[in-house]
């Protein structure tokens, strides 16, 4: 059986589009970076930091039975989302990037932010009107 077929209750966050997108993000960020010359090596490392954390936090925060701790970590997911960003931003301000590469980045980190912000939006809405069971059922 491949992995990808494996079912587990505490698996569901791969159905997740945003945390879909984290990966793909991810794999971009990677081959954009990897190019970088040595003295770039340690922002670079990072960035590429940044960027895995987003899936990270996603799927930690997934695997909490807790509403709140779920919440706290796509919070931590999304400043890890700004920080992938800056770091981009940056090296692109500097020509450490080519525009094209920074522009597909800014086109996908767009997407993965705004499905990260809607699923928080989403859960707080849950949370506030009791609508969340602590509990893998």
């Amino acid at each position: 059986m491949e992995i990808e077929n494996r079912k587990n209750i505490n698996k569901g966050f791969r159905k997740l589009l945003v945390w879909q997108e984290s990966i793909q993000l991810y794999v971009f960020v990677s081959k954009v970076l990897t190019g970088l010359p040595f003295e770039l090596k340690k922002s670079g490392a990072n960035a590429l930091d940044s960027s895995i954390s987003i899936q990270r936090n996603i799927t930690e925060g997934y695997c909490r039975k807790s509403i709140k701790e779920y919440l706290n970590f796509l919070n931590y997911s999304l400043g890890s989302c700004g920080e992938l960003y800056t770091s981009m931003f940056s090296f692109n301000k500097a020509n450490q990037i080519s525009k094209g590469d920074f522009e597909e980045f800014d086109k996908m980190h767009y997407s993965v932010e705004n499905k990260l912000i809607s699923l928080i939006k989403s859960l707080q809405k849950k949370n506030k009107d009791k609508n969340w069971e602590d509990s893998f059922g």
